[in-house]
């Protein structure tokens, strides 16, 4: 959510800024929340007026009524009465007015930083670096799922029983290396100063609505019926939640919290769920990584949280490249945001692992976490970077460790978490 102080002053940024974005919809947004504005201010001058000229016609009625003059004091009396039947209906009009002007403001986007690129989808995504030279076999790599089934490390047909598609049973070595690669990816970010958290796996609406869009709150949230919670569809929606309505002593940031939790997705919409494979499912884990600091900060920790992706990945012998995403492709409480892709070999191409973004204070501003200073208060910034997340992760492992045999390399970086494992053989 933006500054109301920023819309007022500079409306047409705004605009310019929801027509970068391909929101031409919102447009409208604009002229609403600054009319809503208008009219709460102007109630909060009548209700301040109001209140001031009831300290001083009860001085009045005191005086009228010691000078012994009754009917002027019964006079003022009256007018107090109305005055105070005013005042309430203003301060219910106020709260109503103020709801819908939030409402309306939630829905304005993020102001995009200057060196997102203009798009309308991730289409025209810009790619800005690679890392590892990606290398095509002299063998056909076979389909992920054909990979994992003759490992004998999956099991879907189970799954779709019990849970529905979009759901796996992982078995054996290949549930060991799942695991391995989350603890790893721990311990990686711990070395990074980077303190672990294990959050709460069900949040409330008010947390939600704080963390995210109406628009991506739709798609990827499930609710538990009866209940005011939902599944988290990452724990960055925990984490932060954690400091809603606080404010941070500045000595106390940066705030570099790194969280495992289970992910919970519908994953409805123009992608939906895989017919085979593991690629886009409803449960998955993940490693995520989130930092509050001062607002001066946060690009700084922008380009570091993508790189610690970049440098996980590249230690375990998968090369990766980053997307700069474009405009039309950021959700709107995002500033920046960066993709981190694997490279498959099977495909000759690079696929989505990861992204890091920078919400500025759009977040916090939702949420109510402020940092205050020397210098006064201040919304604070945050920030959230995948880490690793299995399965996704696990696909551009198997393809780019995989030999002609059917066997895949263990790096040796997460042999310590394998119980010394070198190598995984085929059992099909």
């Amino acid at each position: 959510m933006i500054d109301i102080a920023l819309l007022r002053s500079d409306p047409d940024r705004v605009r310019k800024n929801i027509e970068k974005k391909f929101q031409h919809q919102k447009l409208p947004l604009v002229d609403e929340a600054l009319a809503l504005d208008e009219k709460r201010r102007a109630l909060q001058t009548e209700g301040d007026t109001l209140r001031a000229a009831r300290n001083t016609l009860s001085k009045q009625i005191g005086m009228l009524m010691r000078e012994k003059k009754t009917e002027e004091a019964e006079a003022v009396k009256a007018q107090v009465n109305a005055n105070a039947a005013r005042l309430s209906e203003i301060e219910a009009e106020t709260e109503e007015t103020s709801a819908r002007l939030k409402a309306v403001m939630m829905r304005i986007p993020n102001i995009i930083s200057d060196e997102t690129p203009v798009g309308k989808d991730d289409s025209e995504n810009v790619e800005r670096r690679r890392f590892l030279e990606p290398k095509v076999p002299d063998f056909e790599v076979p389909y992920h799922l054909d990979i994992l089934e003759r490992l004998a490390g999956i099991d879907l047909d189970s799954a779709r029983r019990t849970s529905g598609q979009g759901f796996y049973y992982l078995i054996g070595d290949v549930a060991r290396l799942h695991s391995a690669v989350l603890a790893y990816a721990r311990d990686f970010m711990i070395g990074k100063g980077f303190t672990y958290c294990i959050p709460p796996f069900m949040i409330r609406s008010d947390v939600v609505s704080g963390v995210m869009s109406f628009e991506e709150m739709e798609g990827m949230m499930y609710k538990i019926e009866g209940e005011d919670l939902y599944l988290i569809g990452t724990s960055e929606h925990s984490m932060i939640g954690r400091f809603m309505n606080t404010t941070l002593d500045e000595k106390q940031l940066p705030l570099t919290l790194t969280s495992y939790s289970p992910c919970f997705r519908k994953e409805k919409g123009a992608h939906g769920i895989e017919e085979r494979g593991i690629y886009r499912i409803h449960q998955f884990e993940k490693q995520e990584m989130i930092v509050i600091c001062k607002p001066e900060e946060s690009e700084m920790w922008y380009d570091r949280m993508w790189n610690y992706t970049v440098e996980l990945f590249v230690s375990m012998g998968i090369p990766v490249r980053t997307l700069e995403c474009c405009s039309g492709d950021l959700a709107d409480l995002k500033y920046r945001s960066v993709d981190v892709e694997a490279w498959s070999p099977r495909q000759k191409k690079y696929f989505e692992v990861g992204s890091c973004s920078n919400l500025t204070d759009a977040q916090a501003r939702r949420l109510g976490i402020r940092c205050k200073g020397e210098k006064g208060s201040a919304y604070a910034h945050t920030l959230n970077n995948t880490v690793v997340a299995p399965p996704r992760m696990l696909i551009a492992f198997l393809e780019n460790h995989l030999n002609a045999d059917g066997s895949v390399d263990i790096p040796e970086v997460l042999r310590p978490y394998m119980g010394g494992t070198e190598k995984l053989i085929p059992r099909k």
